[in-house]
């Protein structure tokens, strides 16, 4: 694979990322290009790292707040989309690449008759960033029943990494402690699943997703803003300052849920996002003394944070 031959024909650039992200929000990036496969996208990191070019990874674009200012260097879109199911007697292997639409393999599990991720059925994102976050929901997390995850280290060859490794914790891994151009690449994920009859995953997934529409609000979003504090909500906390509605520009905290930030006009800015996340901190971090951690990713042209 001549992977220059895939940058020259495929990529975009000064391509907005608001096209690509959730919250339908973020400035340009220098380049972008969808992996279609997993050797080309471990083709196109390796490629990027040889030539000194930053280099991130993005699937479906949830849990990121991108900077009016965009992203320098290459945006690859992980659309590696492949999914092998072993099954044997009580017990099943699921491997999905990175790529994969966490909905998508929550329902093709189901539909095999196999428990294990079917609270991911309405969680947006894809495996690659779930792992990354240790996305969960109704009291599972992709730790619960991850097996291995395979990793691509920047310009060395495709390893395994076992739970332990990953170091997962509350919607945090190792892999979250580094930049996001800097980041080991998550190229697919191996879970360990179990036998259930159908109608059970079905009316479980359906429960799920009767709790989750009740719980949380419609709209461009990128999920959850704030990671919940030992012992509390984040969303409890913003909604005691007195902040549901409140609104800076274009982006406004959902009066459904005060740990949802939404794009409420559809022309939000990063820009306004983030100024509503440093008043609900303050706020917050006056009346409580909590500081807020964000769950949310800052990705592209930010200030770092402390």
């Amino acid at each position: 694979m001549d992977i220059l031959d895939v940058l020259k024909t495929r990529a975009k650039r000064n391509e907005p990322m608001a096209r690509y992200t959730t919250a339908r929000i973020g400035g340009p990036a220098d380049l972008l290009v969808d992996a279609r496969a997993t050797d080309e996208l471990v083709a196109l990191v390796n490629r990027a790292d040889a030539l000194g070019l930053p280099c991130i990874v993005i699937g479906g674009g949830a849990n990121i707040l991108v900077s009016d200012a965009g992203v320098r260097g290459l945006v690859v879109l992980n659309r590696t989309r492949e999914v092998r199911f072993t099954v044997k007697d009580i017990a099943a292997r699921v491997e999905a690449d990175s790529g994969v639409v966490l909905a998508t393999l929550a329902r093709d599990c189901i539909e095999r008759g196999l428990a294990g991720v079917e609270w991911a059925i309405g969680v947006p994102g894809t495996v690659g960033g779930a792992v990354v976050g240790n996305a969960g929901a109704h009291g599972t997390e992709v730790g619960t029943n991850l097996h291995l995850a395979r990793i691509l280290r920047r310009g060395e060859q495709p390893e395994y990494w076992t739970p332990r490794q990953l170091a997962f914790a509350y919607r945090q891994s190792a892999l979250k402690q580094y930049r996001p151009e800097e980041r080991p690449i998550v190229l697919g994920a191996l879970f360990d699943l179990k036998r259930d009859h159908r109608v059970n995953l079905e009316r479980r997934a359906a429960e799920f997703q009767a709790r989750r529409r009740a719980s949380q609000p419609p709209g461009a979003t990128m999920g959850s803003m704030f990671k919940n504090p030992p012992g509390d909500y984040a969303g409890r906390l913003i909604d005691a300052c007195g902040l549901k509605g409140a609104q800076r520009g274009g982006a406004m905290i959902s009066p459904a849920h005060a740990n949802f930030f939404v794009n409420a006009t559809g022309q939000a800015t990063a820009a306004d996002v983030k100024a509503l996340i440093d008043l609900a901190r303050a706020a917050v971090l006056e009346r409580f003394n909590i500081w807020l951690e964000l769950e949310v990713e800052l990705v592209g042209e930010w200030e770092r944070e402390g």
